[in-house]
């Protein structure tokens, strides 16, 4: 009799066991990198405010002129600090590259230009395509944070890609615009940080 208890006991211990470590494997919102020797978030939890304050920073650099220029409302490229309409009106086309013989490279070269208020340039210069115009001018920030994650407005790129943009070629322009222009009120380091805070803890619109 003893020993059929004792037997009882210990299965009944083991599948409590069993359980014990079921659920603390699944219930830990951490993990151990043996590589770095810290504890690393696996599941991030969606910060409302934390994102939209993010987001403050983030929709300060996209109006600045660096961004707004090359987001117009309309089909011509705007200009200058004070955002002009561009000299000789040329138009966005089909590509975001021009129009017939007026294309962006004809001025636009693969780097800025030496001088004050010269030509900016990069190898990739142009304005979003007829297609996905991606507008910034005129948005509130709550109308510009949503069309930044729809897929069908921002180009089709999901997380991943959204986050890569922030080093794209033409975007890191914006802080090295050549003489006579204002560069962004943060630096890329910052925008970038508010950049990934914001869309990591939800991406909320304001």
């Amino acid at each position: 009799m003893r020993s059929y208890r004792l037997v009882t006991a210990l299965s009944v211990l083991a599948i409590l066991m069993t359980l014990m470590v079921k659920i603390s494997a699944h219930s830990g919102s951490a993990a151990f990198d043996p590589k770095d020797k810290k504890v690393s978030t696996v599941h991030s939890k969606k910060d409302s405010v934390k994102s939209v304050e993010a987001f403050s920073k983030v929709y300060s650099v996209l109006m600045s002129p660096r961004c707004v220029n090359c987001h117009p409302a309309g089909d011509v490229p705007l200009q200058g600090d004070d955002s002009h309409l561009h000299a000789m009106l040329p138009q966005r086309g089909k590509d975001g590259k021009g129009i017939l013989t007026m294309k962006c490279t004809n001025c636009h070269q693969s780097e800025n230009t030496l001088g004050t208020h010269t030509p900016p340039g990069n190898p990739n210069w142009h304005l979003p395509p007829a297609d996905m115009k991606m507008v910034f001018e005129g948005k509130s920030a709550r109308e510009l944070a949503k069309q930044l994650v729809d897929p069908a407005q921002n180009g089709h790129k999901d997380m991943k890609a959204l986050i890569d943009h922030a080093d794209d070629d033409l975007v890191l322009w914006g802080w090295e615009p050549g003489d006579g222009r204002t560069l962004p009120p943060l630096s890329h380091k910052e925008f970038k940080e508010a950049w990934i805070t914001w869309l990591k803890n939800g991406a909320y619109a304001p």
